[in-house]
C-alpha cells in the first residue's frame, strides 16, 4: 500500500520539483547559510531533503568568507533535475563546479569602478593638500 500524494512521501514526493537553495541560521547580525536541498515551493524554514553545503558571508580574520560544499551530491541533484537559486548558482560558479554566473561579472565591475572613483578623490585630496602645504612655506 502506497501514500497518499498528500503526504509528501508518496509518488508525487518522488517526482516533485527539488531546489538548491540557501536556508538562513545565525543571529540578527550575523548570518550563516545552510546550502540545502529542499521542495521548491517550501518556505526556508520547513525541513529540507538534504544539506549539501555550508556558506559563511562574513570574512574572518583572514579576509575570507568560508564555503563549503558537497560536490558529489550537488552534481546528484543537478542530474536528478534540481533547480539551482541564482545565490547558490553564483557560489558553484566562482568555486568552478558551473559556468561563472553573469552577475559576478557585474559586481566584479562595479566593484573596479567604485575602487577607480574613490582613487581619483583621493588624488584629488592629496594634490589638494600638497598644493596648501607648498603655499603656506
Amino acid at each position: 500500500m502506497s501514500l497518499a500524494a498528500a503526504s509528501g512521501t508518496g509518488r508525487f514526493w518522488a517526482r516533485s520539483a527539488k531546489t538548491i537553495r540557501f536556508v538562513r541560521q545565525g543571529c540578527t547580525n550575523r548570518p550563516f547559510f545552510h546550502i540545502v536541498v529542499m521542495e521548491r515551493r517550501k518556505d526556508q524554514y520547513q525541513p529540507v531533503i538534504e544539506q549539501v553545503g555550508t556558506y559563511d558571508p562574513i570574512p574572518n580574520e583572514h579576509n575570507e568568507q568560508l564555503v563549503s560544499f558537497n560536490y558529489e551530491r550537488i552534481r546528484h541533484w543537478i542530474g536528478s533535475g534540481a533547480h539551482i537559486s541564482k545565490p547558490v548558482a553564483e557560489l558553484l560558479g566562482i568555486a568552478g563546479l558551473l559556468p561563472v554566473h553573469p552577475r559576478t561579472y557585474m559586481t566584479a565591475w562595479r566593484n573596479r569602478q567604485m575602487a577607480e572613483k574613490l582613487a581619483q578623490i583621493d588624488a584629488v585630496k592629496n594634490s589638494d593638500n600638497v598644493d596648501s602645504t607648498t603655499s603656506n612655506s
